[in-house]
């Protein structure tokens, strides 16, 4: 079952365009190059994803007035070279036996200041400042915060359909039993819809009942839901290789008053936040806006996360919605509008839309209802 036709494809070219623009961005924040391993930025930039990631080194090599070149294992080369950005590389590989850390130093600038991905492992990062001793890194979330943040129309139709996948798997959710069940069996209910609406991957399918719910990332555990319930619902994964992210709160029965009092709190604070989304604001007043009406309703100490992180190719990457975060928003940027209340022992509330930046505003990619719905 999937709610929409497949997206139009990230071709070959739009790879080599995306690794063009990274040199570039590089070189205007100081940098040499970049060096990218296993993970969301390798996806992104080539459309590799290796089968297992190990502790064999795979490196994607970008610098100024050099082809981009993918160092892999000699048994990972077909896998490699199957990805949809492959013709616009150079692909070498090294066999077991052999360092790869010197193969490596060969493709790289010398006397380099090279970004670096997040997801590089402790061993190759020490491996290849051994070989190149007068080399130094940069994390790439630090020094290119907003390499993956601006989405094209082809991811955001990619995002857009996940949205609106997570938004059926609500709907549909709404109908199962929750009273007598454990937290475990309607996880299972939210993966099982997730793939059937279409996603490829799970990464988290939040239950939190009763005060269970008081913990942001509880995990859905043994416990067996009551009426009288309120449930924190939060589920995501990747679909065509983008993310969905969406929580809801529900009650199993009639909600009590302080459940409906916290949830008009927190269905305010979102709205709020989401209202406070366009261009040239800073990322930090999304969060203001959203915090304030939490802080002004007596619950500021029970609003314990951030606002909003980003999402793409993974379900939480920059920018984030945090104070602190003066980055402007700019149309193309997504992320999540997820402000909550915690209260320990009890219970807790959150409501998440995905959004992305139009030059007019705001524009949900999620639209489930918001109010608190009753289920059995």
């Amino acid at each position: 079952m999937t709610t929409t036709q497949s997206p139009v494809p990230i071709t070959t070219e739009d790879y080599a365009a995306r690794m063009a623009r990274a040199v570039a961005d590089a070189t205007e924040v100081g940098l040499d190059g970049l060096l990218v391993t296993p993970g969301p930025d390798l996806v992104w930039l080539t459309g590799y994803r290796p089968t297992a990631i190990t502790e064999r080194l795979t490196v994607l090599v970008l610098a100024p007035g050099q082809q981009p070149t993918l160092l892999v294992p000699t048994l990972e080369r077909p896998d490699a070279e199957s990805a949809v950005g492959a013709p616009g590389l150079s692909i070498v590989d090294w066999v077991d036996g052999e360092d790869p850390f010197a193969r490596a130093s060969t493709l790289i600038p010398a006397h380099a200041t090279m970004g670096i991905a997040d997801s590089a492992w402790a061993m190759h990062l020490l491996g290849l400042q051994d070989a190149l001793p007068e080399s130094s890194y940069r994390s790439l979330t630090q020094a290119l915060p907003m390499l993956r943040a601006v989405k094209d129309a082809k991811e955001l139709a990619r995002l857009a359909a996940a949205g609106a996948a997570a938004d059926a798997v609500y709907e549909q959710i709404l109908g199962v039993r929750f009273a007598g069940r454990k937290e475990t069996e309607v996880a299972a209910d939210l993966a099982r819809l997730l793939r059937e609406f279409g996603h490829e991957q799970v990464d988290f399918t939040v239950v939190g009942s009763g005060p269970n719910g008081a913990n942001p990332h509880h995990e859905a555990g043994a416990r067996t839901i009551e009426v009288g319930d309120a449930i924190v619902l939060d589920f995501g994964g990747l679909m065509y290789g983008y993310g969905s992210d969406t929580s809801r709160t529900v009650c199993v029965g009639e909600p009590s008053a302080l459940v409906r009092e916290v949830h008009e709190v927190v269905r305010a604070a979102q709205q709020a936040g989401v209202e406070a989304v366009r261009p040239g604001v800073s990322c930090q007043e999304i969060d203001r806006a959203a915090r304030e009406v939490i802080t002004d309703a007596g619950y500021g100490e029970r609003f314990i996360h951030r606002t909003g992180h980003g999402i793409g190719t993974t379900t939480h990457e920059p920018p984030y919605m945090i104070e602190g975060e003066e980055q402007s928003l700019v149309p193309g940027m997504c992320f999540s509008v997820e402000p909550g209340i915690y209260l320990p022992g009890e219970f807790g509330v959150r409501i998440e839309d995905i959004v992305t930046v139009t030059v007019e505003g705001g524009r949900r990619l999620n639209n489930t209802e918001r109010d608190l719905k009753v289920v059995s």
